[in-house]
């Protein structure tokens, strides 16, 4: 018999038979593992215009050209030449949670290795290494990641979209016959095209994401027998990724997983290494950007820090403007030398102040771009990627530095050290604002692939260095959000736009795939500076409160009433975030009629923000009805605490001020069913319930 393995996770099991010659063959991919059985062994049949033996159609990353007429997941050729791979000869190497299946094409001279992992969190991770043991070079035109099997019949797939300031963006469309295919060719992760997919049908339901920075695709093909096959690797620019003998290619590593929740254990409990070796609390930050701009007056700042401290807030951010000339975004990126014009006596005052008060210090960096007015540029125009003969295109008055180049790198990495080294820094917010357009290097190939492992390999020589430095990834706010950068850093700048009716849509998404403690979400100023709109600081405060808290205004431009009620909540979000950032805790709901719900839920507590969007088509707002993840958790509870105390409802009834108010009790599982019946608020409007087991209830131990 073939030999059959079984990758199980404990929530998602992929069976696969190993062949004498051709692909490991996909026998069942779900929640079930499947066992070795006869029917496995039966040949199946084709039209009579097919193939004699039929090669099987659902394929773990298949090869063209030999009887598979799908879409090939690994395609190349030496000169022309061995253009078909077929690779035989297959072993298994099991260490733990982690096998390894290897094989090898005699007649191209490839060797292939499929790394499959089954992580505690649930998920199945899986990568390749695609070896040239031929004489000559090998042109590797395309090599996914991984290809993990959908049903036939109806299948939704749920992608992501967006631009800058809208990321995250849920779009739903039923699969065709045809192949479904996304790719993004930016250089980085990218505003609207995020490599990640939710596939459901009536039996199935799984998540996949792709663990890179760079170019990527998603492709999604139809099989002879109506199946599909999902495909997620690399997206190569032509002749980007050529072999030389003895080279390997490593790909990315792509994930499977059946829910959120796995997603987020995985993110927590594996993906990501912490200072100390574990997350510290969340702490409060301010960041300058939107308060000050490029506008850096010592005193100013100073003040600032010390109305933050008062305010509660644990983390100080400096963000653009303190090196350089730089009074604008036209100039200075790359020369990461403090500015004496505004600083005179340097940073030291300043980080000095901060940690005196308490709180962190952070700092913002862009160190993959240059301005072409600056004393880089003017030093060392060759540095920037750029290809001969074409125009020097600027995004942003910028241009991108080939950081494949190790005197480059070398100088990023020299000029970062010394600021780290030098100051009490605890925080890097690394920034890339602009998309990667003509990457070339000076020998005129295409770099984007060596550029992207170029970035990850300066982030993890910051880190090697500075073990105790936090990153953050922003790329124009959510451009650089995926599970290769999350392992070097430890939150991301989920959007620029930071208007509270936006951020609605924006962090529900995000947080399909990302924890709500890594999702930076900061309440700034009204008007909104994205946006223009005018919202209540209530709205603004429970709209960020359930994610990483930040503040992103002046302090000192709040009224006395203002920083009042910006300390409450402030205070309660230190006090909830424990159990809104607990493994296993958060929930969110599907938006009804604009209203949007979301939090945590344990034994002891249960924290629900409702927030209204626009304004609601119904005459009545349909009852709440929890999520199964809060209900199973059984007994009575009643409201215990509520914020504002006087949320904006547009009416109310006895009855529910009784409910809110904690005179009423009521069963979980009544809730599940029928519903909490809380009153309609107006919209861009919202509130924070807190509920607790009632006397009488559920006995906690």
């Amino acid at each position: 018999m073939s030999e059959i393995i079984t990758i199980d996770s404990g929530q998602l099991s992929l069976c696969l038979r190993l062949p004498a010659l051709g692909m490991p063959e996909i026998l069942s991919f779900g929640r079930e593992p499947v066992e070795a059985d006869p029917l496995f062994e039966i040949e199946r049949s084709s039209r009579v215009n097919g193939m004699d033996v039929a090669v099987p159609s659902a394929a773990l990353l298949p090869t063209g050209g030999m009887g598979f007429f799908g879409w090939p997941a690994i395609a190349g050729h030496r000169n022309g030449r061995d253009f078909v791979a077929q690779f035989g000869g297959w072993t298994v190497l099991r260490e733990g949670n982690r096998t390894v299946l290897s094989a090898t094409d005699a007649v191209a001279k490839l060797g292939l290795s499929i790394a499959l992992t089954a992580h505690a969190s649930g998920l199945i991770s899986m990568a390749t290494t695609l070896t040239n043991t031929g004489e000559a070079d090998y042109q590797l035109d395309r090599c996914m990641a991984a290809t993990f099997l959908a049903p036939a019949g109806d299948v939704q797939v749920m992608s992501f979209t967006g631009i800058w300031g809208r990321e995250f963006q849920t779009r739903r469309e039923l699969l065709g016959n045809g192949t479904w295919t996304q790719e993004s060719r930016r250089g980085r992760t990218s505003h609207d095209r995020f490599p990640m997919l939710f596939v459901e049908s009536e039996t199935q339901l799984f998540g996949v994401t792709l663990g890179f920075s760079g170019n990527h695709q998603m492709v999604i093909d139809r099989t002879d027998d109506g199946q599909r096959l999902v495909h997620l690797g690399e997206l190569f620019e032509p002749g980007e990724m050529i072999l030389a003998p003895g080279e390997s290619y490593q790909s990315p590593i792509a994930y499977a997983g059946a829910d959120t929740e796995d997603f987020h254990a995985f993110v927590r409990e594996e993906l990501m290494t912490w200072p100390g070796g574990t997350m510290s609390p969340r702490p409060v930050t301010l960041n300058t950007w939107e308060g000050n701009y490029f506008d850096h007056r010592m005193v100013s700042l100073k003040d600032q820090a010390t109305a933050a401290a008062e305010l509660g807030i644990e983390r100080f951010v400096l963000d653009d403007g303190w090196f350089g000339k730089r009074d604008d975004d036209t100039t200075s990126l790359g020369d990461w030398d403090i500015d004496p014009r505004k600083y005179p006596d340097g940073l030291k005052p300043l980080v000095d102040h901060v940690t005196g008060l308490g709180m962190q210090f952070g700092i913002w960096f862009e160190p993959e771009m240059v301005n072409p007015v600056s004393a880089l540029y003017e030093a060392h125009p060759d540095w920037a990627l750029t290809i001969a003969g074409r125009p020097i295109l600027q995004s942003r008055t910028q241009l991108v530095l080939d950081l494949t180049r190790k005197d480059v790198s070398d100088y990023l990495f020299d000029k970062m050290h010394a600021v780290l080294q030098n100051h009490a820094v605890s925080y890097i917010k690394w920034d890339m604002n602009r998309d990667l357009t003509h990457a070339g290097g000076r020998d005129g190939k295409a770099k984007i692939a060596a550029q992207t492992r170029a970035v990850y390999a300066l982030m993890d020589r910051i880190r090697a260095f500075h073990p105790d430095v936090e990153i953050e990834s922003c790329a124009s706010g959510g451009g650089r959000i995926d599970y290769g950068v999350l392992s070097r850093t430890h939150r991301v700048w989920t959007s620029d736009c930071t208007d509270a009716l936006e951020r609605l849509e924006i962090q529900r998404g995000a947080s399909i795939f990302v924890p709500p403690e890594i999702l930076g979400s900061h309440i700034s100023a009204s008007p909104n500076h994205q946006t223009g709109r005018r919202h209540s600081l209530s709205f603004r405060a429970l709209v960020a409160m359930a994610y990483h808290l930040g503040v992103e205004l002046n302090p000192l431009e709040l009224t006395d009433e203002e920083r009042a009620e910006l300390n409450v909540y402030i205070e309660t979000y230190k006090r909830l975030r424990s159990l809104l950032h607990a493994s296993g805790a958060s929930f969110r709901m599907e938006p009804l009629d604009g209203r949007y719900v979301w939090g945590a839920a344990s034994d002891e507590k249960i924290v629900m923000i409702v927030a209204q969007g626009p304004q609601m088509v119904g005459e009545q707002p349909a009852s709440l009805k929890l999520p199964d993840s809060v209900t199973q958790l059984g007994g009575r509870w009643a409201i215990a605490q509520m914020l504002p105390a006087e949320p904006e409802f547009i009416r109310i009834s006895e009855g529910q001020k009784a409910l809110l108010s904690g005179e009423i009790s009521f069963d979980l599982a009544v809730a599940g069913l029928s519903g909490l019946p809380l009153p309609m608020l107006r919209p861009e409007s919202a509130l924070l319930l807190e509920l607790i087991p009632s006397k009488g209830g559920k006995t906690h131990g």
